[in-house]
């Protein structure tokens, strides 16, 4: 038989429970659900309150959380063995018993009906019938002195005929009904008259017949126990009674009360508990009681099929034996914490089988009356799914980002050639000028390679700025300072047809980023602006603070909390929804051939997410569109303006030790001649086993230049992080042309610590070795 289980869960046992509960709890009649206590030979010495519902405790006068859980000879002390005995044998023979009886010293007499649960528990229903067995025992003292109460008292068995609540018959011994009280017609709906000279067995149901024939039998020779059947009711339906009848010469006296409301519900009762036992037995899910202790308690069959444990292997044993270590629940002095099962509790874990493995299990978890119950679902297979659902979509991913660089490839190699094909000729140029002696307008070639090489350098910032590994400057900044220093820039881009609107929200929060490449993205975002209005138009630039809820900031796929945002917004052709999902794909544009690369949203993207924030566009046909950056909160005040401040002055070398660490060979011998002009002696190494060599051999080493990307197995950083271990004041410049952010640990430099991006002037490296040896950022 099944325990007591409310688990909350959306199936069919869960509205029988719901139904059952409902019933239990607003039963007039006192409910028990009891277990046996046996000694040590098997005998019953006692049994345990498992449920009591609270018309229980109205009729008793003790609370429900005094009873669970106790024996009723703690109870009630005094108590007499015939109510344990009774109900031992009801567990032992099957045989329900309807029992009138006191409890112990309290000064009330209950009736009640027993059953029988399972192997150990029996269940009880039963009314406080104080006043009525003072009125029956009454009735019992009337038959014995019923011809002399005729006689003596016609008045007064009138008046206890018209005013009982129960039913009272005069019968024959034939059946045939005599006289009815008043109570007769209103609990069974027939007139009098109606009634009277008809034979009693006309008002049986069909399924009480030979039970009431007997019945009827045995007490025309002696006084009848109480026996239960079902009467017709006028309306056409049954009602329930129970009888006392005693002969008295011919006649027969009976007493019927009306019991159908306790009947319907102890049938209820037995319903749900044989639904609960079917449930019991056939459910797919593994069903448990455990103690705080650990401590199976009941385990269903299910057990077996899922984790190949018989029920009776698993009883007795802690249930902590059979976790995987992984998974082992909180224990505080080694029993369960209460607290973690109190209402319905979902959790995975690892659960050994009897072969040795173990299976992923869902459980749900209810703590009731001192014991855990517990629904446990195999999700081994759905667990395996999502894992390779995950692979997939990562396969997925890696699939569509390879098939992005093919798309890049075939776009840059063209920017580059043109931009190679420039450098090239600048200096073939040059060569020949060189050796023809000519040296006038040398300056002019040397210029347009210069100018070749700065559009690269931009070609690939932007390119790293859609892969999101451009190196940023992040600082904290007044974006509505930007915008204003940026304003006149922008009316003279966009120019006298678009009319350009600045709207800066007041106080508005500052932003860590980068501002030069905010300045790019903002200037992409206006051009592009321009170009969806070509017979012009109005642009706006607006700023705001944001408060993004769990669902405003999930539509934009970012963490709750306070963002700034940057919006700029055109009233020209707009987008379709098609159009709209691809804008930010690299090398695609809506812009006629030539006129466009498709890498500016590309990079404005890349940027925005690289900051930490996120890229959000509003467009439809024919309105227009609006693009929104989104940057989180710096909790701080902005950096002032420095445009106007000069640098400090820059001298030349003293004579300091600079270890440089490059593998580009062009690069290092450049570098090398350039730093020993300025005045530095410099060691030169290719990749950082030499590097650490030298550092080892050499005395002094005032600071390091380190290419990010080395051979031999060791990044840049790796050799600053071990040269500062023998070095921890050694100053250190990166050097890069990828710019990855985790070779320099993410983006987080220490102090002593500076990154320069390829290319650059060499003059730039110069003075940025003297500052970091001088102290300055």
């Amino acid at each position: 038989m099944a325990p007591t289980l409310y688990p909350e869960r959306r199936s069919a046992d869960e509205r029988t429970d719901a139904s059952w509960r409902l019933v239990f709890e607003r039963l007039h009649e006192g409910f028990i659900l009891g277990k046996l206590v046996r000694g040590a030979n098997g005998s019953v010495r006692d049994w345990q309150y498992v449920e009591v519902n609270p018309a229980w405790s109205k009729l008793v006068g003790v609370a429900q959380e005094a009873a669970i859980g106790r024996t009723i000879r703690e109870v009630f002390p005094g108590i007499e063995d015939a109510w344990i005995d009774d109900f031992a044998e009801v567990v032992a023979t099957g045989v329900s018993t309807t029992f009138t009886r006191q409890v112990g010293t309290l000064d009330r007499w209950y009736e009640g009906h027993a059953f029988k649960v399972d192997d150990e528990r029996f269940a009880v229903l039963f009314l406080e019938i104080t006043e009525r067995k003072r009125q029956t025992d009454a009735m019992e003292r009337l038959n014995g002195e019923l011809q002399r109460l005729i006689a003596e008292r016609v008045s007064e068995r009138d008046s206890l005929w018209n005013t009982s609540a129960d039913i009272l018959f005069t019968l024959d011994k034939t059946g045939r009904l005599l006289s009815v009280n008043p109570a007769a017609t209103k609990i069974l709906g027939w007139a009098e008259g109606e009634m009277v000279g008809r034979n009693v067995m006309e008002f049986i149901a069909p399924q009480d017949l030979r039970l009431t024939a007997e019945a009827l039998e045995t007490a025309s020779r002696q006084t009848l126990a109480v026996i239960e059947n079902r009467y017709l009711h006028k309306d056409g339906g049954f009602r329930w009674l129970s009888w006392v009848a005693a002969p008295d010469g011919e006649l027969i006296f009976a007493t019927g009360r009306h019991i159908t409301a306790e009947k319907t519900a102890a049938l209820a009762a037995a319903k749900v508990a044989a639904d609960l036992d079917r449930i019991w037995q056939n459910a797919h899910e593994v069903i448990m009681v455990i103690d705080l202790d650990g401590m199976m308690q009941s385990v269903s069959p299910a057990s077996f099929d899922i984790l190949g444990w018989l029920p009776d292997e698993l009883l007795g044993r802690k249930v902590t034996d059979f976790i995987h270590p992984d998974f082992q629940p909180p224990l505080r002095d080694g029993r369960f914490v209460p607290e973690r099962y109190v209402g319905q509790k979902v959790f995975l874990n690892r659960f050994r089988t009897k072969y040795g493995s173990y299976r992923t299990m869902s459980w749900s978890t209810r703590l009731e009356g001192g014991l855990i119950y517990s629904h446990g679902r195999d999700v081994t297979i759905e667990q395996e799914q999502a894992a390779a659902l995950t692979k997939a979509e990562a396969q997925l991913r890696q699939s569509q980002k390879m098939e992005a660089v093919g798309q890049l490839t075939g776009g840059v190699a063209h920017d580059f050639n043109n931009l190679l094909a420039s450098i090239s000729g600048a200096l073939q140029v040059l060569r020949v000028r060189l050796k023809q002696g000519k040296t006038e307008g040398l300056d002019r070639y040397v210029s347009m390679g210069m100018a070749s090489v700065r559009r690269a350098a931009a070609l690939t910032q932007r390119l790293l700025a859609f892969s999101r590994r451009q190196t940023l400057d992040p600082k904290p900044t007044d974006v509505n300072r930007l915008i204003s220093g940026m304003e006149d820039l922008v009316r003279r881009t966009v120019g006298p047809e678009v009319l350009l609107t600045v709207v800066g929200a007041a106080g508005l929060w500052p932003a860590t980023l980068d501002a030069a490449q905010l300045e790019n993205a903002l200037l992409n975002l206006c051009i592009n602006g321009r170009d969806a209005m070509p017979h012009g138009g109005t642009l706006t630039i607006e700023t705001a603070n944001k408060w993004l809820d769990d669902q405003a900031a999930d539509d934009r796929e970012l963490p709750p909390g306070q963002y700034i945002s940057l919006c700029v917004s055109d009233n020209g052709t707009g987008m379709s929804p098609d159009v709209a999902k691809l804008i930010f794909d690299p090398f695609y544009t809506t812009k006629p051939t030539g006129e466009g690369t498709g890498l500016g949203l590309s990079m404005v993207y890349g940027f925005a997410r690289q900051s930490g924030g996120a890229v959000r566009v509003y467009t439809e046909l024919g309105k227009g569109t609006t693009m929104c950056l989104y940057f989180p909160r710096y909790l701080g005040a902005a950096e002032p303006d420095t445009v106007g401040c000069a640098p400090p002055p820059v001298e030349a070398g003293a004579g300091e030790t600079v270890l440089l660490v490059e593998d580009e060979d062009q690069i290092r011998i450049l570098a090398s001649e350039v730093l020993v002009d300025a005045g530095y002696r410099v060691l030169a190494a290719h990749d950082g086993a030499s590097a650490l060599s030298l550092l080892q051999a050499t005395t002094r080493v005032d600071l390091m230049i380190t290419d990010v990307g080395l051979p031999g197995g060791m990044n840049g950083r790796q050799i600053a992080d071990a040269a500062r271990l023998q070095r921890p004041d050694l100053k250190v410049l990166f050097i890069t042309g990828y710019a990855a952010n985790a070779a320099v640990g993410n983006g987080f430099l220490e102090p002593g610590m500076e990154v320069m991006t390829k290319p650059f002037e060499f003059i730039a490296l110069v003075n940025k070795v003297r500052q970091l040896l001088d102290g300055f950022r």
